[in-house]
């Protein structure tokens, strides 16, 4: 028997100098060779972990045999049976703590590479998809009507499954471009748009009607859907409301909120000026407070707009990090400098009214709080101050309370976030379900679809009378 290979094959990337200069995506993906000798490694455990550690219950295992196997169109169907949104899932998903943190191999040396092959097998049918039998499988028509409300990654989940069950579906998306927060809040650099356009194509191609410029609440209300014979809504609407600290100074100019900033880059396209002549100001000194993965976008956005240093001060030690470790490895090559255990406390101005220094205070780290992690103390007399030209407040997001708030019967959260079932997305609203971040506050990709996947199984139960409805 040929000994068990534990070393995970490295996936070749851009050297922190070129990619600091550039908007491309910073790892390359495996080659074939590099793939299938990644998948070698997969022992196809009998007690398959990995499926369990998916939100989507992808089979891992069986898409990864067959790409052992080099039978590629396999590995696509495989993948997309439960997964409509693998090229993104395999670049954004955090699959450490998920499919890979529970892999069999993992007790012994380095878990199987699940999200890097999930990421080649996508690319491969892009490149490949004359290849790929065009039939999808699709029930028979049930003659429901299903609208579902955002098209991030929550409401493309809901779209995609409830029309492979036969589903009449339409999707409304408030902006002139679907995909939500992977199309604006995401860099180029670590998720293409192209990918994300891509992955809406294939929703539509399912046959789901998409209509863009759509805002739900203003254009039509959630009772009107039903009146225009709509027998269940899906909201997935996301939360896209900044969370700002109230600090003296904080209104200046030159201090953002990171969905402005990180819209104005990626949905705006001011990464590409003068091609797109898209207004952002980036000045020598960035301050990024927050530790988030949305924090570590935004100031590896800055860097690469031209800020000649970038700080990310976060109020916790590193162990206290909420970002991907991969992403924080990957600011930290690029030179961006952590502030660690800094809290800032108010903001200076110049006689233009432009930030100009951000006065900050060492913190210290105490006893857990309600998130589990250590409680953050102010340590009296540690004031100092940074000297900045732009700050982007990167410390979370609420949801928008346009849909909530148009509509009788939907009860929300003193957070603002929808009241529902965690088990199947249920609102209080009879008809109406609700995933993601909507639900949550600010989370991960995966997890909103994961809940889109939830609220499925419970609209089509409900929709077609099937015993056990929830």
């Amino acid at each position: 028997m040929a000994k068990l290979n534990l070393n995970r094959v490295s996936m070749p990337k851009q050297t922190p100098e070129e990619r600091g200069k550039n908007f491309n995506e910073v790892a390359f993906g495996y080659t074939h060779e590099q793939a299938l000798e990644e998948a070698g490694r997969c022992i196809q455990c009998k007690k398959r972990n990995c499926i369990v550690g998916c939100p989507v219950g992808v089979d891992i295992p069986e898409f990864i045999l067959a790409l052992r196997e080099d039978n590629m169109v396999e590995a696509v169907k495989s993948l997309k049976a439960k997964n409509a949104l693998p090229g993104i899932c395999g670049r954004v998903c955090p699959q450490e703590t998920q499919c890979e943190d529970v892999c069999t191999l993992g007790k012994k040396k380095a878990p199987i590479a699940i999200g890097r092959l999930e990421r080649y097998v996508a690319d491969w049918e892009i490149v490949h998809k004359d290849e790929i039998p065009k039939d999808i499988e699709k029930a028979e028509p049930t003659g429901k009507k299903v609208a579902v409300v955002g098209s991030g990654p929550a409401g493309l989940t809901v779209a995609a499954d409830m029309a492979k069950l036969g589903h009449e579906v339409t999707m409304f998306e408030a902006l002139h471009v679907a995909g939500g927060v992977l199309m604006y809040g995401i860099p180029e650099f670590r998720l293409p748009k192209k990918i994300v356009q891509g992955e809406v194509d294939y929703v539509k191609s399912l046959g789901v009607d998409l209509k863009l410029d759509s805002v739900i609440g203003k254009i039509a209300l959630v009772d009107e859907l039903f009146e225009e014979g709509y027998e269940a809504v899906f909201l997935g609407t996301g939360a896209g409301l900044p969370i700002f600290m109230k600090l003296p100074g904080e209104n200046l100019n030159g201090i953002y909120s990171a969905n402005e900033f990180l819209t104005r880059i990626n949905l705006m396209k001011a990464y590409q000026f003068p091609k797109y002549d898209t207004p952002i100001m980036i000045g020598k000194r960035v301050a990024v407070i927050g530790g988030g993965n949305v924090a570590m976008d935004s100031a590896r956005c800055a860097l690469r707009l031209g800020a000649e240093e970038v700080y990310i001060a976060y109020r916790r030690s590193q162990t206290e990090l909420p970002a991907r470790a991969e992403e924080v490895e990957n600011a930290m090559e690029e030179g961006i400098v952590f502030k660690f255990l800094t809290a800032p406390v108010r903001y200076h101005s110049d006689k233009r009214g432009w930030v100009r220094a951000m006065e900050c205070i060492q913190m210290e780290l105490g006893e857990p709080d309600d998130s589990g992690r250590r409680r953050p103390i102010p340590i009296e007399g540690s004031e100092f101050t940074l000297d900045v030209d732009v700050v982007v407040i990167a410390i979370g997001n609420r949801p928008n309370p346009l849909v909530p708030s148009t509509t009788e019967g939907l009860d929300t959260t003193k957070w603002g976030t929808l009241v529902a079932d965690e088990e199947t997305g249920k609102t209080t609203k009879d008809m109406v379900w609700a995933g993601g971040d909507i639900v949550t506050g600010a989370a991960t990709v995966i997890s909103a679809m994961g809940a889109g996947k939830n609220a499925v199984t419970a609209m089509h139960k409900k929709l077609m009378n099937i015993e056990g409805e929830e």
